[in-house]
């Protein structure tokens, strides 16, 4: 059996993207090139990796056998061709997923602190919900997930990262913030403008607020932190967001923060795939994240750091 780097190339870019044209395209190959090369690869194998439904393909079993292994094969390869380049301690391209508040708020600092430190600049930010994340990483798509959502997939590993303060925000002229003693009973049959299901920040609303109200109502559900921020300036509904997510809003007096404590901070999550081949640029990017603090605390190393309960 002769398998071939290339055929290794064709089949994972085919399983991330789904269809022979958009690998084609990722890859800068013709169409008849990439359905060569991985019938090749499937008659080596002697069996299908793909079940094939009209254009789509997707991986069946033996199909889902192979990706974790080609991926590590084709990220060992990259590193052995960097190997002789001299270009620093850590080479390669690191892909990151980031859901909505995470990737907006911290992710573009913890880069800014990790290329300081490593000089590493080879690095690309996809942001997006948990669940997106959660998808892309099991299909090899991302190396590593820092995310607002807890994951359940049985094939990422996940650890916890941060922590952050929930808080409900409305109107600045809504008549709540003027009553004394507020109490969760008060908000019962308000609207609620929400992420999208998926999001880390929809499932923190469900799981640790919505218990606490007598009745509430959907009114919007946004994909964006400042659509619904602007929703809610609008008059069209509360919401609860990050405080980091909401501080520019609030001190703009676009919209105000109800004086109500909610019940227990909100974990963030740093995942990757079990399968996942840990480079050194991945390990040493998971240890800088478990080290990182935000703003212009010092990094510590990981077995002096306590939990981190209070990142405002």
């Amino acid at each position: 059996m002769n398998i071939a780097l290339k055929q290794l190339r064709v089949f994972v870019a085919v399983a991330q993207e789904k269809t022979v044209t958009a690998a084609a395209e990722r890859l800068f190959l013709t169409k008849p090139a990439v359905s060569m090369a991985l019938a090749e690869l499937e008659k080596q194998l002697g069996q299908p990796l793909f079940d094939r439904h009209h254009n789509r393909l997707t991986l069946n079993s033996e199909g889902r056998r192979l990706l974790p292994l080609a991926d590590e094969l084709l990220h060992r390869t990259q590193s052995i061709a960097q190997l002789f380049q001299r270009r620093g301690p850590l080479t390669g391209h690191l892909a990151i997923g980031s859901s909505d508040t995470v990737g907006n708020q911290l992710t573009p600092f913890l880069l800014r602190d990790f290329r300081t430190q490593t000089a590493h600049t080879d690095q690309s930010l996809l942001i997006g919900n948990t669940a997106g994340i959660v998808e892309k990483l099991c299909d090899f798509e991302l190396d590593i997930g820092l995310v607002e959502g807890r994951i359940s997939e049985k094939h990422l590993i996940s650890q916890p990262w941060l922590q952050d303060e929930m808080v409900i925000i409305c109107h600045p002229e809504h008549p709540l913030l003027n009553q004394p003693a507020l109490t969760f009973s008060d908000l019962s049959g308000t609207d609620w403008v929400l992420r999208e299901s998926g999001s880390g920040t929809r499932d923190y609303f469900l799981n640790h607020l919505a218990p606490e109200l007598q009745s509430w109502q959907l009114a919007f559900e946004l994909n964006t932190t400042e659509s619904i921020l602007n929703s809610v300036a609008a008059g069209l509904g509360m919401t609860c967001l990050s405080r980091r997510a909401t501080a520019h809003a609030v001190r703009d007096c676009r919209v105000a923060e109800l004086p109500l404590h909610l019940p227990k901070p909100r974990q963030y999550w740093l995942a990757y795939h079990k399968d996942k081949y840990s480079s050194p640029l991945l390990a040493a990017f998971i240890d800088f994240c478990l080290r990182w603090r935000p703003g212009s605390d010092p990094i510590v190393p990981a077995t002096e750091r306590n939990d981190l309960t209070d990142l405002t």
